[in-house]
Order: structure tokens, then sequence, then C-alpha cells
């Protein structure tokens, strides 16, 4: 199976956050199949929190990629963050 999960990089106490498809055996920081976006925790204010190709996004779910719950709530955050933005 495909999934869509998030792969740890960043230095210690400093994580930055991969959001990547990979295979569901493989490890957590292994091989993937395509970078879609990052996810930054500690970003300040004026840094880039979270950037997920949303085109990228709709065709591995379209094909059968499940996301992570955490992926899957980043992705409604994102949504939120947008859509006032938009308006």
């Amino acid at each position: 199976m495909v999934v869509i999960r998030l792969a740890r990089g960043g230095a210690k106490a400093r994580p930055f956050f991969s959001i990547v498809v990979a295979d569901k055996r493989t490890r957590r920081d292994g091989r993937f199949i395509e970078r879609i976006g990052f996810y930054n925790p500690i970003a300040t204010a004026n840094e880039e929190r979270i950037r997920i190709a949303q085109d990228r996004l709709s065709y591995w779910k379209s094909v059968g990629a499940q996301a992570s719950p955490t992926v899957e709530r980043l992705i409604s955050q994102a949504a939120h963050s947008v859509a006032p933005a938009a308006a």
C-alpha cells in the first residue's frame, strides 16, 4: 500500500518534516516515491509553516494512497490557512 506520511529531517531539537509518498513497508525516513511538501513546526512569523502541492496530493489520493492521521490534520490546517487569504 502507498501512504502519504511525514519523514523527519532537521537537527536535534529543530525538527523539519517532509510530506512524502512512500510504500508502507519502508522506514519512516527511508526511501520514498515523491516529496509533495513540507511542514516546519517551529516556523517563526515570517517563515512558511506548511506547503503541500495540492495537484500531486489529489493525484496520489485518486490512485489509492492513504494519508496518515497527522498528514490529514496538516492538510485541513493548510486548507483553513489558505481560505481566508483567498477571500
